[in-house]
């Protein structure tokens, strides 16, 4: 389904049910496309995350090697480093 900003404010039940359905919806500014919204759960045609650059970029470091210390290191409170 194609629609515009306009449509997107003025339809939004008719996009909702197109995407119900599994259909993306194309928004256009102007008539050039500026969005694809995908029904959750459906992967991108020819996207995968696994193929992106930043994926497993800090694989080789050291200090990450327990992801969980590691968050656990950032959560901590400014008055546990004293």
């Amino acid at each position: 389904m194609k629609a515009s900003i306009l449509d997107l404010r003025r339809r939004m039940g008719e996009v909702q049910r197109a995407l119900d359905r599994g259909e993306a919806v194309t928004l256009l500014r102007r008539g050039k496309v500026i969005a694809v919204i995908q029904p959750a759960g459906v992967a991108p045609a020819g996207v995968s995350v696994t193929g992106h650059q930043a994926f497993g970029m800090w694989k080789d470091r050291p200090d990450l090697g327990d992801v969980r210390a590691a968050v656990d290191g950032l959560r901590k409170g400014r008055f546990h480093a004293l």
